[in-house]
């Protein structure tokens, strides 16, 4: 007989196992070859659903479609060990044989895990979770799944064959990391993105063939990227061409031009890690570009990703770009995950209870980032290679030959670096990625223990010295020797009304911003009063910034309260800006939004120290702070600089190296009450202290693996922002009609758009605050925890999320 894989809700059209197992090796081949893993991965995508070749999942899927009241339990027929045991069972025996043997482990991971998250070669307990799967766990009919495998998909002369060419096609692979620049913890590491990498092709290629059978439609042709991008040149080549000489006179719109010229030229290099300095203003958003389309076509590169720091700039900067190009349907903009799935739940693919579809449908939507532009945060980034579930290594894969701009790279949490620095360097090492890192005040990534490997001559503007002094537009002024209250502040705000007529103040917490903002509501008349942080959704903060560039381009008096999501990458000028006291990188982004474009003379910065912020949650800010506080004081005593020389890379230097070294034991990601890091989760190293050594001392023999990483440990307790949060749809303009929208629609494409739509109608809250807003029924939960919506009561027009539900009356906030 032959078995079947799915049965199509709307029409109970059946799609073989045998179809399936096939198209799903089509998918997972096409996309492997772009690595030089085409068998590998297609041999993923070969066995996958090998376990539902049994009459028991037969019975169970018909039982679940024909017979609803039966209630059958979803998950409770496992699909998919086979795949993984029938390799183990066929292959896993020669000593001899390392590279099939690690083709086995990092094959068979990817498919028992496809419903959940890869599986830990070793754990904590130092048992593994992978033995126990392909060696021990009872599989009744696994005979009969082998027997229709090689009668009805591949006979076993052909999968004998294919295997062997999978296993050349891995020793070539492992060849070439053992020939890259990486020190040796790298090439241990390189094992764990591999098994990543194939995981994530799994996943796509087995939600999308689903898709594709659910909407009953065929793959679309694939995208001619390089006449789009020459499409894109063109516009660009336009877009410079206009801005004629009147815009290019100033001696800053000369030095921009030229620095925009001097990427272009940059293009021609091979793929890499290069930097790119320009200074705060200088037209990095379109110099990088004109880099990344240049390089793209020079190349053959088929997308261009940026990753900025915050979500809350990601739509000005992809707007840019926009105009550039002409074209909304390929740029993608990913701020958040909106949807929350539970990741170990089974058959996602296969069963749903009556009343489910939507669900099913939304698992199956198409997020897998195959847009030829792409613009997303580092927290998205960093949760693709090493955050749990599916959603987010699904994709993984779409990394690979892309130009990736990672703006403002300062950024990247402190206990991140490590682990930022061994997936770029992967990235651009084995998926032929080229990266930029881009920002005025470039971090010493390369200079610590786990380093990122900058290739030679990396930077791609010349003479910066005379760069970063033709970008001196304001005075640094320091008032931190004694510190202030919000009222206290509020004073010096409204004595500085008399001088300037914009104002911009910049604090560390969305607490003290708001506590500002609601004071000086009360105590100023006469001047547009504006709060700006991450209570409000993305679509809410644009409207209150084109509304602010408004009334500065008219002269009005403005002031503007805003956390520092402010300060990276948001055009926008002030006379003046008030900073209180952070990191050195945090202050010279701030002063890029003084006198931003030289209209003035000079602007003016301010340096504060604000003493009611409370800084213990947040102790990168605070570290920084006294920092710069200590590079302050040294220039006090010393007095053979000033304060403005604060901003300059010799000091810039000096912040990084002290940064770094005040954090460097938390750079690896230390793994609480343990003497392990994330780094040694994911290494498979050998030495003393490692997993795979206690092992030995432990059970007293060799550990029988190859690989010793803890993958499914380490995606638990990986968590790029401390403290959890979740995205929470919010009842602002069109984010109201998103739920109606959601319950509407009619199948899984327009799910997608809509899924699009509803990020910039979302705020990430932590999961404390979140627990205060359940507790009072803040909040709706929507199909089953998918998705979380605030209640209107609690969204207040003005600044946002309102925790006590009087959005429009509350003088409070927390």
């Amino acid at each position: 007989m032959d078995y079947i894989a799915h049965i199509r809700e709307s029409d109970k059209e059946e799609q073989t196992l045998r179809q399936h197992l096939l198209e799903s090796k089509e998918f997972c081949e096409k996309e492997g070859e772009k690595l030089g893993l085409r068998k590998v991965a297609g041999l993923a995508g070969l066995l996958h659903d090998l376990g539902k070749a049994t009459p028991e999942f037969f019975n169970y899927l018909n039982d679940a479609v024909y017979h609803p009241e039966k209630k059958v339990k979803r998950g409770s027929v496992d699909h998919s060990t086979a795949g993984g045991r029938l390799l183990f069972t066929r292959y896993y025996k020669n000593e001899k044989e390392h590279f099939k043997k690690l083709l086995v482990e990092v094959v068979a991971n990817a498919i028992i895990s496809h419903h959940g998250y890869l599986t830990d070669y070793l754990n904590f307990d130092l048992e593994s979770e992978f033995l126990n799967r392909v060696q021990e766990k009872e599989l009744p009919s696994f005979a009969g799944s082998v027997d229709y495998f090689f009668d009805k998909v591949m006979g076993q002369v052909e999968f004998d064959r294919y295997v062997e060419e999978a296993t050349f096609e891995l020793a070539n692979f492992m060849l070439k990391i053992n020939g890259s620049d990486f020190y040796e913890t790298e090439k241990t590491t390189a094992i764990t993105y591999l098994t990543k990498v194939v995981f994530s092709i799994l996943i796509d290629a087995d939600r999308t063939n689903t898709r594709l059978f659910e909407e009953n439609s065929q793959e679309d042709s694939e995208l001619d990227v390089q006449s789009l991008f020459l499409d894109y040149q063109k516009n660009l080549d336009a877009k410079i061409a206009s801005f004629g000489e009147v815009e290019t006179a100033s001696p800053i719109n000369q030095l921009r031009a030229k620095m925009s010229d001097e990427t272009f030229e940059y293009a021609e290099k091979e793929s890499g890690i290069y930097t790119l300095s320009i200074p705060t203003g200088g037209g990095k958003t379109l110099a990088s570009f004109r880099y990344a389309l240049a390089h793209a076509l020079k190349h053959k590169k088929k997308r261009i990703i940026y990753v900025v720091p915050y979500v809350t700039i990601i739509e000005q900067n992809a707007q840019e770009v926009r105009n550039i190009i002409q074209d909304d349907e390929h740029l993608l903009e990913h701020h958040s995950n909106v949807l929350f799935f539970d990741e170990e739940e089974k058959d996602e693919d296969t069963v749903y209870e009556a009343g489910e579809t939507l669900k099913k449908n939304l698992r199956l939507a198409k997020d897998n980032w195959d847009s030829p532009i792409i613009f997303t945060s580092m927290v998205q980034f960093l949760n693709i290679f090493y955050a749990s579930g599916t959603q987010n290594i699904r994709r993984l894969h779409n990394l690979s030959d892309a130009v990736i701009i990672f703006d403002e790279v300062q950024k990247v949490p402190t206990h991140c670096i490590s682990l930022f620095n061994h997936a770029v360097n992967y990235l651009n090492q084995m998926m032929g990625a080229s990266i930029i890192l881009c920002t005025a005040t470039q971090p010493a990534l390369g200079e610590l223990k786990y380093q990122l490997n900058i290739s030679e001559n990396s930077e791609i503007i010349s003479d910066l010295e005379t760069v970063e002094k033709a970008f001196e537009r304001v005075e640094l002024i320091d008032k931190t020797q004694f510190s202030m209250n919000t009222e206290m502040l509020s004073d010096f705000i409204i004595q500085n009304e008399e001088t300037f007529k914009s104002q911009l103040i910049i604090l560390n917490t969305k607490k003290t911003v708001l506590e500002l903002y609601l004071l000086l509501k009360q105590r100023v008349n006469n001047v547009h009063l504006y709060h700006l942080s991450t209570l409000m959704c993305a679509a809410h903060r644009k409207i209150i910034l084109e509304e602010i560039r408004g009334k500065l381009e008219n002269k009005e008096k403005v002031i503007c309260i805003s956390t520092p999501l402010i300060e990276a990458g948001v055009d926008i000028s002030f006379e003046s800006v008030i900073r209180s006291l952070a990191g050195l990188d945090s202050i010279a982004q701030a002063a890029g939004r003084c006198n931003r474009h030289g209209e003035l003379a000079k602007g003016y910065v301010y340096l504060i120290h604000h003493n009611e912020e409370k800084l213990d949650r947040l102790s990168e800010i605070k570290e920084g702070g006294n920092i710069t506080k200590q590079l302050l004081n040294d220039i006090t005593i010393v007095k053979e600089d000033t304060v403005n020389d604060l901003l300059t890379k010799k000091y810039m230097s000096r912040y990084f190296k002290q940064y770094y070294d005040f954090f460097k034991a938390q750079l690896d990601y230390p793994i609480e009450e343990t003497s392990l890091s994330h780094v040694d989760l994911l290494s498979n190293q050998r030495e003393a202290g490692s997993l795979f050594n206690t092992y030995i001392g432990k059970h007293n023999k060799q550990n029988p693996l190859i690989s010793s990483s803890s993958l499914k440990t380490a995606a638990q307790k990986f968590e790029v922002i401390k403290h959890q949060t979740k995205s929470v749809l919010v009842p602002y303009g069109e984010g109201k009609d998103i739920e109606i929208q959601l319950n509407s629609a009619e199948n899984i494409p327009d799910l997608s758009e809509i899924i699009k739509k509803a990020q910039a109608y979302s705020i990430n809250v932590y999961n404390y605050e979140l627990d205060k807003l359940e507790s009072e029924g803040a909040i709706t939960v929507f199909k089953e925890d998918i998705i979380l919506i605030l209640k209107e009561a609690y969204y207040d027009t003005e600044y946002g999320l309102q925790m006590e539900g009087t959005a429009g009356f509350s003088m409070s906030m927390f």
